[in-house]
């Protein structure tokens, strides 16, 4: 099953359609959708490793314009949306306390995140809940997925082949790691925020 998904991840990444599904996932990762833009950037720049910088540019856009997605979603929609919940709980007072300290430590918070694979769609959605600054939001989300991602196109322009064969011999150990990753990031939501 993974090869099958594994051979139909590399066939898009070679397709006219690749960048459109990268710019789309991309986006979507950053307010709603749970699988990270990793999962197609890493197969298209092993697929066309002329084209990583490109595609580091198509991630980071993409993701910063669906973080901005998240920021709308967490500003317009807390009142209706999370305050009864927060109320249902007995969490409402609580979360005037949280949004002074994550406004006190909100750009570092968006750089981490942004760089990590902790959820940055909980950030994005947690920034506009709590009125972060918008420019500060934005210049840190630019800095934090501009460099996760063109970091990540770097090593693969570099060391793509043997990091392709690393995959290919080894992709049940790759998926775990994923999905721990994957695991790891949502466990930290639960007990960091």
């Amino acid at each position: 099953m993974l090869r099958k998904l594994y051979d139909w991840t590399m066939g898009l990444a070679s397709s006219r359609r690749a960048t459109w599904a990268l710019a789309g996932v991309s986006f979507v990762e950053s307010s709603v959708f749970p699988i990270p833009p990793d999962t197609l950037l890493v197969p298209m720049v092993i697929a066309k490793k002329e084209k990583a910088w490109f595609y580091g540019a198509i991630c980071t856009v993409a993701s910063v314009i669906g973080g901005l997605l998240g920021y709308t979603i967490g500003a317009l929609l807390f009142t209706q949306v999370a305050e009864p919940i927060l109320a249902f709980y007995g969490y409402a007072d609580k979360f005037a306390s949280f949004t002074e300290r994550y406004n006190d430590w909100g750009v570092w918070i968006v750089l981490i995140a942004g760089l990590t694979p902790f959820p940055y769609k909980v950030i994005t959605i947690a920034s506009g809940a709590t009125g972060l600054s918008l420019p500060v939001f934005m210049v840190a989300s630019i800095v934090a997925r501009g460099l996760r991602f063109f970091i990540l196109a770097a090593l693969l322009y570099w060391l793509g082949p043997p990091i392709r064969d690393f995959i290919e011999k080894r992709l049940g150990l790759v998926f775990t790691i994923l999905m721990l990753l994957l695991v790891g990031g949502f466990a930290a939501v639960k007990y960091l925020l």
